[in-house]
């Protein structure tokens, strides 16, 4: 693969060990040189790097396999799935594999396991899920010094800004890569 290729989301692989390319920029130097930056994360620790690639550097994409799981339940810095279609064969993450992406996962959500060399490695998570509110402060109505916006705690225990008008019970829409709020859904 050439330097050029690298992605946001392609997976390589660097000294036997899958990296996930979380962003990219392309600059060209003095006498056409040019450089590749990348922050990339290491899938099997979740330690996070900057490296620079060059036109001579040969990338290997990483031999990666994706199956469908299910989210059952994190207890003691481990969190525990299943495969879809046979509930019974679960397997564990670490929370530090599964990162912030634990925020937005509650009980049965669908999610996409990453397999290097056939072991699960990390996990892909849907990018906008739907999750009931369980404590929210009465919005003041005069009150606007604030961008008209409030604290309140979701189900999986994360703390986020919403708009003054949701409320206590309510489902709401998150964006999982943003982390932001994106709609109140139908009751």
């Amino acid at each position: 693969m050439k330097h050029t290729e690298v992605r946001k989301g392609t997976i390589i692989n660097i000294n036997g060990d899958p990296y996930e390319v979380l962003e990219h920029s392309h600059s060209v130097k003095a006498r056409g040189s040019s450089v590749m930056q990348t922050r990339i994360r290491n899938l099997k620790t979740g330690n996070v790097i900057q490296r620079s690639f060059h036109p001579k550097d040969d990338i290997e994409e990483a031999d990666i396999d994706k199956e469908e799981a299910i989210f059952i339940y994190a207890r003691r810095g481990s969190c525990i799935f299943a495969k879809k279609e046979d509930r019974g064969k679960r397997f564990t993450l670490s929370e530090e594999c599964v990162g912030d992406k634990l925020d937005y996962l509650k009980e049965n959500t669908p999610v996409t396991i990453i397999l290097f060399n056939e072991e699960p490695i990390s996990v892909s998570i849907p990018v906008k899920v739907e999750l009931k509110v369980t404590e929210a402060p009465p919005g003041v109505k005069g009150d606007r010094s604030q961008g008209g916006t409030k604290t309140v705690t979701l189900e999986t225990g994360k703390k986020m800004e919403v708009p003054l008008f949701v409320e206590r019970e309510e489902i709401i829409e998150v964006n999982t890569e943003t982390g932001e709020y994106v709609r109140r859904m139908q009751k």
